[in-house]
């Protein structure tokens, strides 16, 4: 994979909430655009308008997904504030580290009563094993969405944006995400109202690169795409 050094591509929990890194170009992103391009006629317009301009992936798994559950329902500022007070706790953020935290300190960074315990029963998770991170490079999209919305906090929408921006997985289709809703409905619908149907059947022509286009229908929408929230 090449490193490129970008801004964040997209207003999300996964990616807002985090500090600028390199932005990795996956192994696919050449081929995936130009299948798309080839293959519809908005990605043939859109993908030229960005460059090299690609995914981000960033931090380690455990941190990634706490950071999704400390923005759910706040503000980018503020979710980055609470971040780093909740991030200066512990001497390292590791799941063990958390569950040596205080209720109390959790607290007084900022993190409401659920929030502490969303963050406890992830860190329970990653330190029982419960979830294989080392596994899921073979597991497929759907397994690996199991396994994360077993945990209190994590919805499929913040499991699949942990699949895109995260794991970088290529065909993922988030089909709740208002933000991917809202530009099928600019770029193919005229701005009329799109349902889940009319969504799968535009990503028809994407796949097996539902996660690149998605991507492009985010950086299409101004100034930036509004995507959901997991409901706290």
């Amino acid at each position: 994979m090449k490193k490129i050094v970008k801004s964040g591509p997209a207003s999300t929990e996964l990616a807002d909430v985090a500090e600028p890194v390199a932005t990795i170009v996956p192994g696919y992103w050449a081929e995936a655009c130009k299948h798309l391009v080839k293959k519809d006629r908005v990605m043939k317009r859109l993908i030229p308008q960005f460059g090299d301009a690609c995914l981000q992936s960033r931090g380690d798994a455990f941190s990634t997904l706490a950071r999704s559950i400390v923005g759910q329902q706040i503000s980018v500022k503020a979710a980055q504030t609470v971040w780093h007070r909740f991030d200066a706790l512990p001497k390292k953020m590791t799941p063990g580290n958390v569950l040596k935290l205080k209720v109390d300190d959790m607290r007084a960074a900022g993190l409401s009563a659920r929030k502490v315990e969303y963050l406890v029963d992830l860190a329970i998770h990653f330190d029982a094993g419960t979830v294989h991170v080392k596994d899921w490079a073979a597991m497929d999209d759907e397994a690996i969405i199991a396994e994360l919305v077993a945990i209190r906090g994590i919805g499929r929408w913040t499991a699949e944006m942990f699949l895109i921006f995260y794991l970088t997985r290529p065909n993922v289709l988030p089909l709740d995400d208002v933000g991917l809703i809202n530009g099928i409905s600019q770029n193919y619908f005229s701005g009329e109202s799109v349902s889940r149907s009319d969504a799968r059947e535009v990503a028809a022509a994407w796949a097996p690169f539902c996660s690149v286009a998605t991507w492009y229908i985010w950086r299409s929408l101004d100034p930036l795409p509004v995507l959901g929230a997991e409901k706290p």
